[in-house]
């Protein structure tokens, strides 16, 4: 039974439960536990610029290989083109097919003035904009406001400076090693507290939306599940049998993360643990430390579907007919579009709102009806981004043939082990 409490599933798992209780019953005093999310949430952005610093220059220039870098880079961003188009696609078809819009009244007057200011940003946020922001201006401002993708750009050019050096770059090697434990040693800590950050996280929006604010818009959320559903036991698990490897095995090594997740609705807010644990499943340390954090910002399948399927949605709110050019025109910006939804606040948003100024077919006003229940939705995305993200890495290790068999065949009895049922 002492196993149990200290077990972090079960640590978690409680909390959102109790989280979601008060509520509904108490949803003022709900609303008071939204600093306990936040601490929570920015504890974790606190070491994951850095703790991907030396990831990443670890894993490069550990490799040595140049060649093999480019390749294992060159496989990843293939690999997230491939998947999220096919995510985009699903959510296109299905939405099509459903048709979530139908029989849903758009208020005009309703959050006009968020609206306004996510247009606004969204007409700023082109193509162009993304591939700018990706190299930065001061690489101290990139570490300070934790810009995840200029980060891993700084990185990979620190690590094949570092591999370059040979012998003579080996004591930065060892420091930056010795470093990267001690922040590893502080995400452990951190974890600590992440059933408080997710009671608080869940309780705050729970207690503030309310379950009634889901029933109007309630087609369309079940539409979001179970296309993301769909997706993962249906095309993940086509990937997954494909290269050999039991997507619920893998589920079930990362049962504690999609918790975490489900609770705080960041994929952010378990990065550092999904490096250690796909390591632990196999993958090796160089290719985790490529894949991961870059998958963060180009591999985003729950972003994908939920995307697609909202622009539909607000075609057919607003009572636009979509043409298959147009729908495929859609496919197309949302390919681009959507690789900047991690790299700002509320990316999800400015998103939907460049893509329709780019396509000036869709009204604008329709994102106002997406306010309210965003925020219950955005626990599915950061889920399925993750588990992506975690297959990604499996299968680039697998392609490279630097996935320890071994590993992977000890998970379960790992698991069980004294020491993984503690936090």
């Amino acid at each position: 039974m002492k196993r149990i409490f200290k077990n972090l599933t079960f640590q978690v798992l409680t909390a959102v439960v109790i989280g979601i209780l008060l509520g509904i019953i108490f949803p003022d005093a709900a609303k008071a536990m939204k600093p306990l999310g936040d601490i929570f949430i920015n504890m974790v952005k606190m070491i994951i610029a850095p703790l991907i610093f030396f990831t990443i220059v670890l894993g490069i220039a550990g490799m040595g290989d140049m060649k093999k870098v480019g390749r294992v880079g060159g496989k990843a961003l293939l690999y997230f083109e491939i998947v999220t188009t096919i995510a985009l696609a699903l959510g296109l078809i299905i939405a099509n097919v459903v048709k979530p819009g139908s029989g849903v009244t758009l208020d005009p007057t309703q959050g006009q003035e968020q609206v306004a200011e996510y247009t606004k940003q969204g007409a700023e946020m082109g193509f162009f904009d993304f591939i700018i922001h990706i190299v930065p201006s001061n690489v101290v401002d990139a570490f300070a406001k934790g810009e995840i993708l200029q980060v891993v750009f700084f990185a990979v050019l620190f690590g094949f400076a570092l591999a370059s050096l040979g012998k003579t770059g080996k004591p930065v090697l060892d420091l930056f090693d010795r470093i990267a434990k001690v922040f590893y040693k502080i995400v452990n800590m951190i974890m600590r507290v992440a059933p408080i950050g997710a009671f608080g996280a869940i309780a705050f929006t729970i207690g503030n939306y309310g379950l009634a604010s889901l029933l109007p818009l309630g087609k369309l959320m079940l539409c979001v599940y179970a296309t993301m559903f769909i997706f993962v036991f249906v095309i993940l698990n086509i990937i997954c049998k494909i290269f050999g490897f039991s997507l619920w095995k893998y589920l079930k090594h990362i049962k504690d993360e999609l918790l975490i997740v489900l609770g705080t609705s960041s994929s952010e807010s378990v990065l550092p643990r999904m490096m250690t644990k796909m390591e632990a499943f196999g993958c090796s340390k160089s290719v985790t430390s490529l894949v991961i954090p870059t998958g963060y910002s180009f591999n985003l399948d729950g972003t994908s579907v939920y995307l697609s399927m909202a622009v539909v949605f607000l075609a057919q709110v607003s009572g636009v007919d979509l043409s298959l050019t147009q729908e495929i025109t859609i496919l197309a910006v949302l390919m681009l579009t959507s690789k900047g939804a991690a790299t700002v606040t509320g990316g999800g948003f400015i998103v939907l709102a460049s893509t329709l100024s780019a396509m000036h077919v869709i009204p604008m006003a329709g994102l106002a009806l997406l306010l309210g229940v965003d925020r219950f939705m955005s626990e599915a995305r950061a889920i399925i981004n993750m588990i992506g993200n975690g297959i990604a890495t499996i299968v680039v290790a697998k392609s490279e043939k630097e996935f320890g068999v071994e590993n992977n065949e000890s998970v379960e009895q790992d698991e069980k082990s004294p020491a993984a049922l503690r936090v």
